[in-house]
């Protein structure tokens, strides 16, 4: 059988991401047009369309990769790209639903290089707004007359139950100093890894594929949602800001419970001891504590677990979808896109 890179594609990463942006952007911005306008508003301004004045801009809207994942899986499954829009637009709704309710919940101030959507229209009118994107994300695929509607709903639904139980795991961790590795994992798989599968089972069911193939893609789409997870925490202790769009050290500053965090907390090392009495220190840490955070994290082994975690999912990732045997083209293109989803830098 071919490897994924034999079959690669001759689009870049960043050709896949911006050519498949440019099929899904219209039918997402209609979808949104068909809000309420105080919603609509917020939307807007939380995907990068306008300002809080409501002037059109043309700030960073984020990566997209749910919704091009989506696109190439309908593609791999003997449809078109087209034929995944409708799912493709459900899935950035339900992602960005979860992001304005995550920056209420977390209290984050900046996102993507601008202020949070619940700072600048307040924490009630960005929840609502999230709630509307929720809705919806079903009424687009209930609208889109594809066979695979029903199933598609109930697939997206399910999704959405298992990211809340790993948005509320992640915040109960918050108020406990037990958390273990299995559990964060656990957490990661929901909050990250439910919606990446749901993306690739959705965009095979709506490009007709069977439901082995539906199974394959969705593990695919699990184990890089994970390895997403990984390096996403990664880049919150030690990614620039001026990349990442968040203040350095970020969820050291906030005690989150990360995955290479956990990791270094249950070490039994010396640094992981040490990393845990700043850890439940009762202040704002000092610059210079979030320094010594960072290094004890390493230190006690966190940063390399996670990156090993991520290359290991990577090649899980890769290998269902060898077993998928999927048409060449967007197999490689979904092979391109994990690599760079996995070595990003932001």
């Amino acid at each position: 059988m071919a490897t994924i890179e034999e079959k690669a594609a001759g689009r870049s990463a960043h050709e896949v991401l911006a050519q498949s942006r440019d099929l899904i952007d219209p039918a997402l911005r209609a979808a949104v047009r068909t809000l309420p306008d105080a919603m609509q508003r917020i939307a807007a301004y939380h995907f990068g369309w306008c300002d809080e004045n409501g002037d059109p801009d043309d700030a960073d809207g984020g990566k997209a990769l749910r919704p091009v994942l989506v696109l190439l899986a309908a593609e791999a499954a003997g449809g078109t790209p087209a034929s995944g829009v409708p799912a493709a637009v459900a899935v950035e709704l339900v992602h960005n639903f979860s992001l304005l309710h995550d920056d209420v919940m977390d209290g984050d101030t900046t996102r993507r290089h601008r202020p949070t959507a619940w700072t600048v229209f307040g924490t009630s009118a960005a929840v609502l707004a999230g709630d509307a994107l929720l809705t919806l994300a079903m009424d687009v695929l209930a609208a889109s007359e594809s066979p695979a509607a029903t199933d598609g709903m109930r697939m997206l639904s399910a999704a959405v139950l298992r990211l809340l139980e790993g948005q509320s795991a992640d915040l109960a961790f918050e108020s406990r100093q037990d958390v273990d590795v299995a559990e964060c994992v656990r957490m990661a798989e929901g909050k990250t890894g439910a919606l990446l599968g749901c993306a690739c089972a959705l965009g095979a069911a709506y490009g007709g594929g069977d439901r082995d193939l539906v199974a394959l893609l969705r593990d695919y789409g699990e184990h890089l949602g994970l390895a997403f997870q990984h390096v996403d925490d990664l880049l919150g202790i030690w990614g620039s800001p001026e990349t990442t769009g968040k203040p350095v050290c970020s969820d050291l500053r906030s005690r989150k419970k990360s995955l290479p965090v956990v990791t270094a907390l249950r070490s039994g090392t010396p640094a992981g001891r040490e990393l845990a009495a700043l850890h439940v220190a009762d202040r704002e840490l000092s610059d210079a504590e979030l320094a010594r955070a960072a290094e004890l994290v390493d230190l006690a082994g966190g940063r390399e677990w996670s990156r090993s975690q991520a290359d290991d999912l990577l090649a899980r990732a890769l290998h269902r979808l060898r077993c998928a045997d999927v048409r060449s083209g967007p197999a490689g293109e979904l092979g391109t896109l994990a690599r760079l989803a996995i070595r990003r830098d932001h």
